[in-house]
């Protein structure tokens, strides 16, 4: 039957098990080796149809059928499906990797890419071709024999490293529980929290209150919890993820990072990041590292302003009185503090905006400021919610990993009257463009964190629809967005935090770029951009989180229907900036740490990871009485697959400066202007990657960006 190698646009999940994946996906090898090897011997004329078409046709099955596998490995982490998945993945990361080293397809692409200009192409194929050629020397395609030979054995070895880093990640934080049996102990957190604690304690079977180490229980006793030695011990168990016992990861990124480095050097970079970040906007690793050195000169003087006066803050609440002494605050000190001076500051209590939160009406609300600002509407579909079982214990989601030469699938067959999904809990929706009635797509949500899941939120692509009038009829894409948000507890819907709803806007940006795509060609679709111009869809769309008229569209009490208070809405919006040079610091310590791993660790002695992210972050951190060690062995955006966000973590706050300064293009047109959002939707979602980034901005805001925006709205300028 081979159900991952169906085409089916409603994807049948309860047949995805994996006792289906070994024969499955060395069936998909197999085809897909037997088209490389057809266009690699493919003889003149050379076409496109014949050559770049013809190889991303023959991998389309496998990038599908290995996506759907590596997906659910991702997020229902079963001992069968994690056996399953780990054996076939050095099968497929050697196919992958071997694409580009194969010296007579090379040669074929070459050729062909040569004398192109004889043939009648659409300047979007004509990128398409110089992106290709570029991908494979890239990746390598120009070594010679033996370079190529190690090339490929990196990419292998790095696919099984990474994916034991993920694994141990996940495992290590499903191994830790805190069951508190005295609520004494649990004084100053929220009534939601202490209900979430104790219907996870039920849940397993256990009296009293259960915490973990997934957002949604840690961020809260972080943040309320009075019993310090409670958020020390929470603190401490999170601080340990990677760094002990059977889910250690630091050899492991000592490995991956000498791996990536030998990598760049082979293909003729100084350094990963160099490599990373070419045919990005940043164009180089130097250059990366100082438009973020750039930003925190600007606003490090606030920072440590700000960090002295938490600690004074807690100085004075603690001496009857007056005190210029400040002493030191510890690691697990900084969120309590930062909240309780908010609230003296502002006397804003950001749980008081749960209750206008409840995640069904959000979402409805986000769907109809989509529908205004972008032509778009959105329909919820019937579900079968068929459970998918990928052991007898647990359930699945879906993701798909992104590759270099991943080809997603066409959309054929036809869709049953109510969908599959994975969980119960999962969603499906379809997405029309109002005015024409056209089907643009459908995707799958799933917000709730599971044991089997792995933590933060996400979207991904599943298949993307044709848009090629030349090879068929137009067809819809298919997508999913994911999270951990804040669950349900008992008769009450789930009932979000600010910080939360902002996180489901910004995947829905990233799913509404793949959605509204309008690339004919499928590898230039969507989110399949440079990677420091892939948040600007997404993070342009938390700026409608803070607008009163788009607010008043979803923000309602669950109870009564009553939009946020006037009182309550100018006590968020007053303290919105607050601490906001540290919230700066913090993601620009992030991408440094990332970038400065990738170009000056492999020249350093090398002797102590910790020492060396310790030394290259002086200054980006206020000092404590503990010295808290970096989150190096438990950050899964540079470590979890062979590239991901390696060297790019920039890239958020690269496209937050361009999202400040869009946004204020809505703000002068109107919010709600429909004029406007559809010219983003047609000059930025539409268009993928199927014209250089920085146009495409131009084109949108008529204009370069400003680099001052972001701090601008910050409040920092």
């Amino acid at each position: 039957m081979h159900p991952f190698l169906q085409n089916d646009f409603h994807i049948k999940w309860s047949t995805l098990t994996p006792s289906h994946i070994e024969a499955d996906i060395t069936k998909a090898l197999d085809e897909a080796q037997a088209a490389v090897d057809a266009v690699a011997s493919q003889t003149p004329p050379l076409s496109y149809a014949n050559t770049i078409a013809a190889l991303d046709d023959g991998l389309e099955t496998l990038n599908h059928a290995w996506g759907l596998v590596s997906h659910l490995d991702s997020v229902a982490n079963s001992p069968e499906l994690r056996e399953a998945h780990n054996a076939m993945l050095p099968k497929v990361s050697e196919f992958f990797a071997s694409i580009p080293l194969n010296e007579a397809l090379w040669g074929t692409l070459k050729a062909y890419g040569t004398q192109s200009e004889s043939e009648t192409l659409s300047p979007t194929k004509r990128r398409y071709i110089q992106e290709t050629l570029a991908d494979f020397r890239e990746a390598g395609a120009d070594l010679p024999p033996e370079q190529k030979k190690r090339a490929g054995e990196i990419q292998s070895e790095l696919a099984k490293l990474t994916q034991k880093y993920s694994e141990n990640c996940l495992d290590a934080t499903n191994a830790w529980e805190k069951i508190v049996t005295d609520k004494e102990q649990l004084s100053g957190l929220p009534e939601s929290a202490l209900d979430a604690a104790r219907q996870s304690a039920e849940q397993k079977g256990t009296e009293g209150w259960r915490f973990t180490l997934q957002a949604p229980s840690y961020i809260p006793v972080m943040t309320y919890a009075d019993s310090d030695a409670l958020r020390k011990e929470v603190w401490q168990a999170y601080a340990a993820i990677g760094r002990e016992g059977e889910h250690d990861n630091r050899e492991l990124v000592r490995q991956i990072l000498d791996l990536r480095h030998e990598f760049a050097q082979l293909v003729g970079q100084a350094n990963f990041a160099d490599h990373v970040t070419e045919r990005r906007m940043a164009a180089s690793g130097k250059a990366a590292l100082s438009f973020g050195d750039e930003i925190f000169q600007k606003v490090r003087k606030q920072f440590e302003q700000e960090a002295e006066q938490l600690r004074q803050f807690k100085a004075s609440l603690n001496s009857p009185l007056p005190t210029s002494d400040s002493p030191l605050l510890q690691p697990w000190e900084v969120g309590y503090w930062a909240e309780k001076q908010r609230k003296a500051n502002y006397a804003f209590d950001e749980e008081a905006l749960r209750p206008y939160f409840p995640i069904d009406r959000v979402i409805s609300g986000m769907y109809e400021i989509a529908q205004k600002i972008f032509g778009l509407r959105i329909e919820e579909r019937r579900t079968s919610n068929a459970q998918h079982r990928t052991s007898n214990k647990e359930e699945p989601t879906l993701d798909v990993q992104r590759s270099t030469f991943d080809v997603q699938c066409s959309t054929q067959g036809s869709a049953p009257e109510e969908p599959q999904t994975w969980h119960p809990e999962v969603k499906f929706y379809d997405l029309f463009d109002s005015e024409t009635d056209e089907q643009l797509g459908s995707f799958y949500a799933d917000w709730h964190p599971r044991e089997s899941k792995r933590g933060g939120a996400w979207m991904n692509y599943l298949l993307t629809g044709n848009r090629d009038s030349s090879v068929g009829p137009r067809t819809p894409h298919l997508g999913l967005i994911c999270g951990n948000l804040t669950p349900a507890v008992g008769d009450k819907p789930a009932l979000l935090t600010h910080r939360e709803v902002e996180t489901i806007f910004h995947e829905f940006g990233h799913l509404l770029h793949h959605l509204c795509g309008e690339v004919e060609v499928k590898s230039l679709n969507g989110v399949n951009v440079p990677w420091d111009f892939v948040e600007l869809p997404s993070q342009i769309m938390e700026n409608w989180c803070w607008e009163r008229e788009s607010l008043d569209l979803f923000a309602r009490h669950y109870e009564t229907g009553e939009p946020i208070p006037e009182e309550l809405f100018d006590k968020m919006l007053a303290a919105r900036n607050y601490m906001k040079a540290s919230a700066n610091v913090r993601q620009l310590a992030f991408g440094k740490m990332d970038l400065e791993l990738h170009i000056h660790w492999p020249e350093s002695a090398k002797e102590d990871l910790d020492a060396f992210v310790e030394n290259v972050l002086t200054g980006y951190s206020a000092e404590y009485k503990t010295k808290p060690k970096s989150n190096v062995f438990n950050f899964s955006h540079l470590f979890s697959s062979p590239t991901g966000y390696a060297a790019g973590y920039y890239s958020y706050k690269w496209a937050e400066v361009l999202d400040a300064d869009a946004f204020t293009r809505f703000q002068q047109e109107g919010i709600l202007n429909g004029e406007t959002g559809r010219d983003f939707r047609n000059k930025i979602l539409a268009k993928g990657n199927s014209e250089d980034p920085a146009q495409l901005y131009k084109d949108f805001m008529h204009r370069a960006p400003d680099p001052d925006a972001l701090l601008r709205r910050d409040g920092l300028l």
